[in-house]
């Protein structure tokens, strides 16, 4: 779903369509996943609820699990899609996934400090 872009980020392309819901979300299997291949470190039991950070048009924006969305699909509310600049939704977007480095930054999650 992803691939290595930088030092700080991964690329991907997903399905970005506007929801009347009040946070962005994404399918929840997808979530765990993704959270479970960058934030896991194999060891005892671990979280794989941590919101995941994704650089969507000119935001970074805290992305959770959720039921009903489809696969590769993140759904964005109205209002965050309009400031991100995101225009004509729904639409396959390319989509930056923070590394846990970067996305502690813009999300005060406990991944890094386990």
């Amino acid at each position: 779903m992803f691939e290595q872009f930088s030092s700080g980020y991964y690329l991907g392309r997903l399905y970005v369509e506007p929801t009347d819901g009040d946070r962005v979300v994404m399918c929840r299997d997808d979530h765990e996943t993704v959270n479970e291949q960058l934030y896991a470190d194999g060891e005892g039991v671990e979280r794989l609820d941590y919101p995941l950070v994704m650089k969507v048009g000119t935001a970074h924006l805290p992305v959770h699990g959720a039921e009903g969305v489809p696969e590769r699909t993140l759904a964005v509310p109205e209002a965050t899609l309009d400031a991100a600049g995101i225009r004509n939704p729904p639409t396959l977007s390319e989509v930056l996934l923070a590394k846990e480095e970067v996305a502690s930054r813009f999300v005060g999650f406990g991944a890094a400090s386990g």
